[in-house]
């Protein structure tokens, strides 16, 4: 059995990067809303499952500053799907 390479491993963690950074791009393209009060787009994370929340949190603090998107957790207070007024 051969051992693994630098190259190999390089390949390997280059792969599993561009999973991570594509699965967010979904997730944030599918999870994005603007709030009306603000009109600003955020990233809207389950908050029944935070397992997304934190799983995807280190792009976040790249992702925010670069394209001025924000993120919340659950719905915004006031929108029909809080259930708060």
């Amino acid at each position: 059995m051969k051992k693994p390479t630098l190259m190999t491993s390089l390949s390997l963690f280059i792969l599993v990067l561009t999973v991570y950074v594509g699965s967010y791009l979904i997730f944030r393209a599918r999870h994005t809303e603007v709030w009306e009060r603000n009109q600003h787009a955020y990233v809207i994370f389950p908050k029944d499952n935070l397992v997304w929340f934190y799983f995807y949190r280190p792009l976040t603090y790249i992702d925010g500053p670069l394209t001025g998107m924000r993120f919340h957790i659950g719905p915004h207070q006031g929108t029909p799907e809080s259930g708060v007024k």
